[in-house]
C-alpha cells in the first residue's frame, strides 16, 4: 500500500521539484507545470500521463485508476487511488509524469544511482554545501574536454561555470559520487 508521502518521497527526490500546497491540496511540481497532486484526504492522487493512452490505463485496472472530473479532462491526467499502488508502479507513474514537464537531457537521472540526481540538482540550484555533501573528496570529473579531479576543484569549477549537463554515469563510494562522467 502506497501513501501520499511515499509519492512525496520519490517526487522530491526528482531535480527541480517542488511541494506547492493550494486549494487545500498538495501539488509537486516542476516550476509552474504540477505533475502530481493529492486529493485533501490524501488518498487518491492525480498525476500527469498521455491523454492518447488514459483510457487504456483505466481499462486495465478500473479499481486503481480513473478519470479526473470533467473540468480536467482536457489535461493529459489521470487519477489513482494510493492505496492500490505498488511502490514500484507508483514510481514509475510519477517518475514519467516528472518527465513530461522537465527537459529530456534530465530524464535519465532517476535511473542513475543515488545520489547523483540529488548532486545534479543541488549543481542546478546553486546549493553548494548541499552538493558538498554529495561529492567524495577524490571526484573524478569528466565533462566533455573538462577532467577534474578533487571535489574542491570541481566545486571551484562548477562555481564559475553554467550548470553542466546530467552525467551519463557516476560510480558512487561511501555513499558519495565518486565518479561524473558526460
Amino acid at each position: 500500500m502506497v501513501t501520499a508521502d511515499d509519492v512525496r518521497g520519490v517526487g522530491l527526490a526528482l531535480p527541480r521539484t517542488y511541494e506547492f500546497f493550494t486549494g487545500g491540496r498538495y501539488k509537486l511540481k516542476v516550476k509552474q507545470i504540477v505533475y502530481a497532486a493529492f486529493s485533501k484526504d490524501e488518498t487518491k492522487m492525480g498525476f500527469g500521463y498521455p491523454k492518447d493512452a488514459r483510457d487504456g490505463l483505466i481499462e486495465s485496472d478500473p479499481e486503481t485508476f480513473f478519470l479526473p472530473p470533467p473540468r480536467d479532462l482536457r489535461y493529459q491526467w489521470v487519477c489513482a487511488h494510493l492505496d492500490r499502488l505498488e511502490a514500484d508502479e507508483m514510481r514509475e507513474l510519477v517518475v514519467d509524469a516528472w518527465r513530461m514537464c522537465t527537459p529530456k537531457m534530465l530524464h535519465d537521472l532517476p535511473e542513475l544511482p543515488a545520489p547523483a540526481a540529488a548532486a545534479w540538482n543541488a549543481m542546478d540550484s546553486g546549493e553548494w554545501s548541499d552538493l558538498t555533501a554529495l561529492l567524495h573528496p577524490s571526484l573524478q570529473f569528466a565533462d566533455g574536454d573538462v577532467a577534474l579531479r578533487g571535489r574542491r576543484n570541481v566545486l571551484a569549477h562548477l562555481r564559475a561555470h553554467p550548470t553542466p549537463k546530467p552525467p551519463v554515469s557516476v560510480e558512487v563510494r561511501d555513499g558519495q559520487v565518486y565518479r561524473w562522467s558526460r
